[in-house]
């Protein structure tokens, strides 16, 4: 992965540009997105909007652009209100384009956002003093195969997985690492998850944390009958694979819900809970590194490195781990550092996780789009 460099400029002579991606169905974020398009449009920076929620943003003097792989050509920055489902939305606008994306979190957790509301002017002013660097995140690149010919292919910033496609059973697969067979297990899916991704669904299967600037990938079955079901890390130059052998349990191959063609299938992929294909039995899935990385914004650190840990939030240039305590509540009470400092009393999620009410509630799996 390519170290972290500064924000893009505008090429000489060309006005600078936004696209602003938003949750329109959250009325906090909306008012927030007209707070930005009036603050950027004041330093004189053009803010772009989608088609799709330009009627409900109501931003005057915004440029509304249709939701396409060109909405982002030439902007220096997609600015993404919203959660993490959001801005992997935005993220198949912005990956075309090699523009970067920055975050603010109006969703749950958020793990992908740079930034909290609370902090919302001195993000913007960020983006306007270009006082950002954008880091490459590592995408992976999906090929679907059946009976030796690719019939689809696909790309994910998080994770792809191959689930069971009905819900009373379990699908059949065999797994491949670089060209050797692993395991074949009964299970309901596996997850191939970037470093980005491994905080969103192969957490919630019980896969590792693992830090954005480590180079891997990720291999989590999910709730396989084995004992060998444990998640694996292997190399980010791996190729993975997974081969659908049918479906066990019920009576039969599953078929499509009411409405579509009918045709048996084995199981689905999904690239980032937002991407599907149908996957018949004897269809082979294969993933790799992506071709191309997704380039998010970080914001850079305030004072001497940003929040507290253990702080209540992860605010203006926190690190990866300011971020996983402040989402997580990880009670962190005690802790001294390198320089013997003052220990801070237990923040809010901390006395609530030592009274026993339970930490704040983990990462969701890339919804809240």
């Amino acid at each position: 992965m390519s170290a972290p460099g500064p924000g893009p400029g505008p090429r000489a002579g060309q006005q600078r540009a936004v696209l602003l991606v938003v949750h329109t169905g959250r009325p906090d974020g909306v008012n927030a997105a007209r707070s930005v398009v009036k603050r950027l449009a004041s330093a004189g920076v053009t803010v772009r909007v989608l088609d799709a929620e330009a009627d409900d943003l109501r931003c005057a003097g915004a440029v509304v652009v249709p939701a396409t792989a060109a909405a982002a050509e030439g902007a220096e920055m997609v600015l993404v209100i919203g959660g993490d489902g959001t801005l992997l939305r935005a993220a198949e606008l912005a990956r075309p384009a090699g523009t970067p994306l920055l975050g603010v979190n109006h969703g749950h957790v958020g793990f992908l956002a740079a930034t909290e509301p609370d902090v919302l002017d001195d993000a913007v002013e960020s983006v306007l003093t270009r006082g950002y660097v954008v880091e490459p995140r590592m995408t992976v690149d999906v090929v679907v195969r059946h009976n030796g010919d690719a019939i689809a292919t696909a790309w994910a910033l998080n994770e792809a997985t191959v689930e069971k496609a009905a819900r009373e059973r379990m699908v059949d697969l065999v797994t491949e690492v670089d060209g050797r067979p692993l395991s074949r297990w009964g299970c309901d899916g596996m997850v191939f998850a970037t470093p980005t991704g491994s905080t969103a669904y192969a957490f919630s299967a019980g896969g590792p944390v693992v830090w954005p600037d480590v180079e891997a990938l990720l291999l989590v079955p999910i709730s396989a009958h084995a004992l060998f079901a444990g998640p694996m890390v292997v190399s980010p130059e791996s190729v993975l694979a997974v081969e659908i052998i049918g479906t066990t349990g019920g009576h039969a191959v599953g078929r499509r819900l009411a409405g579509a063609r009918g045709e048996a299938f084995g199981a689905v992929l999904w690239c980032d809970g937002r991407r599907m294909v149908d996957l018949p039995p004897g269809a082979r899935v294969e993933v790799r590194r992506g071709a191309k990385p997704v380039l998010l914004a970080r914001l850079r650190a305030v004072g001497d490195g940003g929040s507290v840990a253990g702080g209540e939030d992860a605010g203006i240039g926190s690190s990866f781990t300011d971020r996983l305590v402040a989402k997580f509540g990880l009670p962190v009470a005690g802790w001294r550092g390198r320089g013997a400092a003052r220990p801070q009393p237990p923040s809010r999620g901390e006395r609530a996780t030592l009274r026993g009410d339970g930490a704040r509630g983990d990462e969701e799996p890339a919804g809240d789009a």
